[in-house]
């Protein structure tokens, strides 16, 4: 956003990777009216040469008087050469504030140049007292029409989505955008230790990128799959852990995972530390029964001290629904701490 004289004279956001950065588009909405202007940003202006080219060359060119960013950028070809070339110009920097809330809202840049991996987001709709399907395995629906609507939102904001083969099999799900939101497909991920996705699998016959992670030896699964509509690769990895599975979909310029299940594969997550944010549909519903399915499976915490702590943020509604959500102790936290670095 830019300001010049107490009015905002130009905004911009970045649209899509490969397109032109915010600052671009917020000159471009300025005109004449960036020179002297402040331009306020959540990210530190780039200044090299990649997709665009540098945005601290355009800020620059345009005749900005002063830029407030809220953090520096983790890229390594950027991380403070930005803030340089702008200070060497002339142009007035402040970096800092809000900067948590920026972190919030580029989590997945972020933690991918930070960690080295996505940012990782845990999902799940459950009973209010938390179970995710009644005890003969009915789930559909525990959330209302707007929940789900949520759900459906959630796919438009991340660059992956991401369940285990038995989630597959017993819901047999399509993993699709359907809102028209993003541009391009989410790339689909299954992971399926033992190779066991049907040729007649739902997500098979959707458009689009589809990673199956498998232990098994995959050279008849290409035969199998030969008709799929789907852009299907399976990747064989010694151990298909979250480890290993997020460090290959980085490797693929992944940034932002999204865990829909089951509670085997979202266990896995919790248990070994690779996830970054829960969001749960709380239904008003109440569905009983000790054999009734709640979100974790697994062993679980023997200790308390050994459970996983959260940060809630203020919860939301949708329809009747409350939608909890919390950040990984400690992430927000780090991930500030590595911007500072």
């Amino acid at each position: 956003m830019l300001v010049r004289d107490g009015n905002v004279v130009g905004e911009g956001w970045h649209h899509e990777v490969g397109g032109p950065h915010a600052e671009i588009h917020a000159l471009a909405a300025a005109g004449e009216a960036a020179r002297d202007a402040t331009l306020y940003v959540t990210l530190e202006p780039c200044s090299h040469h990649g997709r665009t080219p540098p945005c601290a060359d355009a800020v620059i060119a345009a005749g900005v008087r002063r830029v407030v960013a809220c953090h520096r950028d983790p890229n390594p070809q950027v991380a403070g050469r930005g803030f340089a070339a702008l200070a060497a110009a002339g142009i007035e920097v402040e970096v800092g504030p809000l900067a948590e809330q920026a972190v919030r809202l580029n989590l997945g840049f972020v933690t991918s140049h930070a960690l080295g991996r996505p940012a990782v987001t845990l999902k799940w709709a459950m009973s209010l007292d938390g179970k995710i399907a009644t005890a003969r395995g009915e789930s559909q629906w525990i959330s209302s029409p707007k929940g789900r609507q949520w759900a459906l939102e959630l796919r438009e904001e991340h660059d992956a989505i991401l369940v285990g083969s038995g989630t597959a099999l017993a819901d047999d799900p399509r993993l699709d955008r359907r809102l028209g939101l993003a541009a391009g497909p989410i790339v689909r991920v299954v992971l399926d230790r033992r190779l066991r996705l049907p040729a007649t699998a739902r997500a098979l016959t959707v458009p689009g990128p589809l990673l199956v992670y498998t232990e098994a030896p995959s050279e008849g699964a290409l035969e199998r799959f030969a008709g799929a509509v789907a852009e299907v690769e399976t990747v064989s990895l010694t151990a298909v852990t979250p480890t290993s599975v997020t460090c290959d979909l980085h490797r693929r310029g992944v940034q932002s995972l999204l865990v829909e299940g089951g509670g085997e594969v979202l266990a896995e997550f919790v248990r070994s530390g690779t996830f970054d944010r829960v969001l749960v549909d709380c239904a008003p519903r109440l569905i009983g029964g000790e054999h009734a399915p709640g979100p974790l499976r697994g062993a679980g915490a023997g200790r308390l001290a050994e459970a996983p702590r959260l940060r809630f943020e203020p919860p939301r509604r949708r329809g009747g629904d409350l939608i909890l959500e919390g950040f990984r102790e400690g992430c927000l936290p780090d991930l500030l701490r590595r911007l500072d670095g």
